[in-house]
């Protein structure tokens, strides 16, 4: 199955990079560039990209709002949104991510990491970099000016999801998850899958986010060990 990517940059020369990177391999195609935020959201409706390379910065629409637009458009349900970023600790990323963003690239990544990258989150399966992500967040939320954030309601996850929810928060993968609470990689999916369904969230990105938001995991809390 084809993997149709749209290219949102305002720089000319990367998005002809990361075009030529994403030709080179059959199962991926290019269905769209856009220039900024605008036009990000407008091609996003008329291709139905499965996987956005999204910059931040942008004119006339930052990457952020076009972001937040696309995943409050219920019929782009199925549409992923990859930040592209030079500052990997930026933090725009995580309001990229808080918007509802998958995850995030440095846009010097290798080309084989792209393409990794793009796979995985057209798959839904993984955010990218969890523990850089988990970070990013933990430092965002610390910060004054977030902590009176409206706070956000866990009551309908079981013990269970909770516990998933805290091991995803740290950046654990379905099978970390798996071997530590010693169930099957597809009981932990599923796991996974009713607490986002739960809480309405579209990937684990927004998992990790709402584990903060909620106070269920906090800002330089580490994992316990096993």
């Amino acid at each position: 199955m084809t993997i149709r990517v749209l290219l949102a940059d305002d720089q000319m020369l990367i998005r002809a990079g990361f075009k030529m990177i994403i030709d080179s391999e059959p199962e991926f195609e290019v269905v769209g560039e856009a220039t900024d935020g605008r036009q990000a959201v407008d091609l996003a409706r008329r291709t139905r990209a499965d996987v956005i390379l999204m910059d931040i910065r942008m004119p006339h629409m930052d990457g952020l709002e076009a972001t937040r637009r696309i995943g409050a458009d219920d019929n782009l349900a199925g549409v992923r949104v990859l930040v592209l970023t030079t500052f990997e600790n930026d933090d725009n990323v995580v309001l990229a991510l808080q918007a509802g963003a998958s995850g995030f690239l440095g846009k010097g990544v290798a080309p084989a990491d792209l393409l990794h990258a793009i796979r995985v989150v057209a798959g839904g399966e993984a955010l990218l970099s969890p523990k850089a992500t988990r970070g990013l967040v933990s430092r965002f939320l610390s910060r004054p000016e977030t902590a009176t954030a409206e706070p956000v309601s866990l009551d309908g996850l079981t013990e269970r999801e909770r516990e998933i929810l805290v091991l995803v928060a740290h950046g654990l993968s379905n099978d970390d998850i798996a071997e530590r609470l010693y169930v099957s990689p597809l009981t932990a999916k599923t796991h996974v899958n009713r607490a986002m369904t739960k809480l309405n969230v579209r990937d684990r990105a927004q998992l990790v986010v709402l584990a903060y938001r909620s106070g269920l995991v906090r800002p330089g809390e580490q994992l316990p060990a096993v």
